[in-house]
């Protein structure tokens, strides 16, 4: 064949050498300027932290806010971060408060999130059973709030023991001690405000004191209509100078949940021991609910000066100690 002949062939192949390599160059490109850019700016970064939260500050700059989320693992770079910022003019628009990044994200979706305030922020509901103690209250929180500091709760919440009125609420999950406190004590005022009917509260007793006593019943009793009638007993108690005598309160003592006292229990150096002090403990052994507050103010007098509960549940009373034993013998063995 003429060598002209081949020229065809020749520039078939010229042709698909060509293209070969401008597929090459294009996938490449793409690679580089769309796929690359994508990834980095979508995808991430590794090590990203499950459910944690962070506070963007009033007065801080943007380069202070990705420096700190760089330091959490939430975004990859600072330094891409603030370079994202400067080209999509989003350094000045952050907005302050505190966030929830519950699931892995991007640099971008993370500065979109700051600069339009979508914190992330959801409520969880709590319950808090009636009797509970302000340290079972920080250990509920705990679990159901990551990074929750449980032991500033107990801390600054312990002095208002009694007055945390237990409920259900739903709480945001950056809420602060101080706000989850402020919401407990406000609901208990409520409570209290509506119950406390001077005709019907015991006379002479202060609100500390009904408090106190309520939360003991809390602990002593669960049915409404004995708990009245154990609040008609411990109250004669207090007035003729008898020892309460109750064990609820060695949990209180011991930092238990439960807790079966021993002999030896009985004779602890404590002040809210109630076999070695007559009257009341100094202060409330627990948050009491409702039912337990109306029976401390509301007691229902009786001849019974003991009772006991059954193990069964039953509450079984007695007008002397002869009888109380007989009852011992009857319901507890």
């Amino acid at each position: 064949m003429h060598l002209l002949g081949y020229l065809p062939f020749v520039y078939e192949a010229l042709y698909l050498h060509f293209i070969r390599r401008v597929r090459v160059y294009v996938v490449g490109a793409i690679l580089l300027f769309v796929v690359l850019p994508v990834s980095v700016l979508c995808l991430p970064t590794y090590g990203f932290p499950h459910g944690i939260l962070v506070t963007v500050e009033e007065d801080a700059s943007f380069g202070e806010t990705a420096q700190m989320l760089e330091d959490n693992h939430i975004v990859g770079s600072a330094t891409l971060l603030k370079a994202l910022g400067r080209v999509t003019g989003s350094d000045r628009g952050v907005r302050a408060g505190r966030y929830v990044f519950d699931a892995p994200i991007g640099i971008a979706e993370v500065l979109f999130r700051l600069t339009h305030g979508i914190t992330g922020v959801k409520a969880v509901r709590v319950t808090f059973p009636e009797g509970i103690t302000v340290r079972e209250m920080g250990e509920i929180l705990s679990e159901a709030i990551l990074s929750f500091d449980s032991e500033r709760f107990v801390r600054e919440a312990k002095p208002y023991e009694g007055y945390l009125f237990p409920d259900t609420y739903d709480i945001f999950v950056d809420a602060t001690p101080e706000e989850i406190i402020a919401r407990m004590r406000t609901r208990f005022d409520s409570v209290w405000s509506y119950l406390e009917n001077p005709r019907d509260v015991i006379s002479g007793e202060s609100m500390e004191r009904v408090v106190t006593m309520a939360s003991i019943l809390e602990k002593e009793t669960k049915v409404g209509q004995d708990r009245a009638i154990v609040s008609g007993i411990l109250w004669k108690r207090v007035s003729i100078g008898m020892a309460l005598q109750v064990d609820a309160v060695f949990g209180y003592i011991h930092n238990t949940d439960t807790y079966h006292p021993s002999l030896d229990d009985l004779e602890v150096d404590s002040p809210y021991n109630t076999y070695r002090n007559p009257d009341l403990p100094p202060g409330p052994i627990g948050n009491p609910g409702e039912d337990a507050l109306r029976a401390a103010l509301s007691p229902v007098s009786s001849k019974y000066l003991y009772y006991l509960t059954g193990k069964d549940g039953t509450v079984h009373y007695a007008e002397t100690f002869e009888g109380h034993k007989k009852n011992r013998e009857l319901y507890l063995r």
